[in-house]
This record gives C-alpha cells, structure tokens and sequence, in this order.
C-alpha cells in the first residue's frame, strides 16, 4: 500500500483565514492551501504539494517526515522547529531566504530547489542529499556538511575554514564557491 493511499486531503483552504483543524496531523495531505502561522503542530508523514508557506514560521512544530512538493517556503523559519524526528523533504520548492540555524538534517532531502540567501549557520547537513539546487548567496558557517553530495548542485560558497566540509563532492568547476574567502582568481 503507497503512503498516498490513507492519506486524508485538505485541498485550496486558506489556512491564514481558515483556522487549522489539529495541532496533530498523520498522514495528511495539503494541496494548494496557504498558511501564515503554524505554531505548536504536529506533522508526520504528511505531504504539502503546491502550497504557500512563505514567511512561516514553524515555533514548537514537529516535523517528522514532512515532504514539500512545488511549495513556495520563501522566509521561512525552521530554527525554532522541535529537533526529535526532525526530517523533511523538499522537492522543486522556492526556500529563497530560509532560516535552518541549528538544525540537524536527518536523512533529509533537497531537490531542484531553489535555496537562495538561506541560512544554514551551525546546521548539520551531513546525512542529506541534494540534488540540482541553487545556492546563491546561502550561508553556510560553521555548518557540517561532510559527505555532502554537492556535485549537482551550483552557485555556493562555503569556506572549508569555518566548515567541515571532510569527505564532501564538489565538481572540479565549482571549486571556486570554496576558495572565495582567499580571493584568487580560479580559471
């Protein structure tokens, strides 16, 4: 049986007018609805396709498998989000702006995202995959993102000074995104 098949569907609800039903969803699926506020919510294995939750911030919110498919997260902030069972999905989203301070990534995944001006100080991005992102103008301090496969991926930056980036893919062409800090010139 596909994890689709139990999954009870909230379609086109504006949830910044409507008030959101549960503090506890399982197995949910939310399509094109908007949200503005989720604070104190429960979320596993739920799935958001093609919804807006642009500067939404995720206060006390457990997010335990929760995938984002087409979803524009623009502003987001998932700092405050509870770290146990912490994992999420997020597959040709807009997560320009988005706030991933402190968090750890457990087997979480980025795909054909793009990730613009986020911020990933002191997250530990060591177990999760990205695939096809945009990383422009993403911060990444102190952050862990040993065994990281960027190779894909294009325009970060990141020190190896100030990150552990041990054991990570990068292409040959990008290497430039990891000297920045010593301004040479990389042909």
């Amino acid at each position: 049986m596909s994890r689709l098949e139990n999954t009870q569907l909230y379609d086109g609800i504006d949830f910044s007018i409507e008030p959101i039903p549960s503090d506890d969803f399982e197995q949910i699926r939310f399509t094109n609805c908007t949200f503005a506020e989720l604070q104190g919510i429960t979320f596993t294995d739920c799935i958001f396709d093609d919804c807006n939750l642009s500067n939404v911030s995720f206060t006390h919110c457990k997010l335990d498998n929760a995938t984002f498919r087409n979803c524009k997260l623009t502003g987001i902030n998932m700092a405050a989000a509870k770290d146990f069972g912490f994992m999420v999905n997020f597959d040709n989203c807009i997560l320009d702006y988005a706030i991933f301070e402190l968090k750890k990534f457990n087997k979480s995944s980025f795909s054909n995202c793009r990730i613009q001006g986020a911020d990933f100080t002191q997250a530990d991005l060591s177990k999760s995959k990205f695939y096809n992102c945009d990383f422009s103008d993403a911060v990444f301090a102190n952050t862990n993102v040993g065994g990281v496969d960027f190779s894909t991926s294009k325009n970060f930056t990141i020190d190896p000074t100030l990150n552990n980036v041990k054991k990570a893919k990068f292409l040959a062409a990008d290497l430039a995104g990891l000297l920045t800090r010593f301004d040479i010139i990389v042909k």
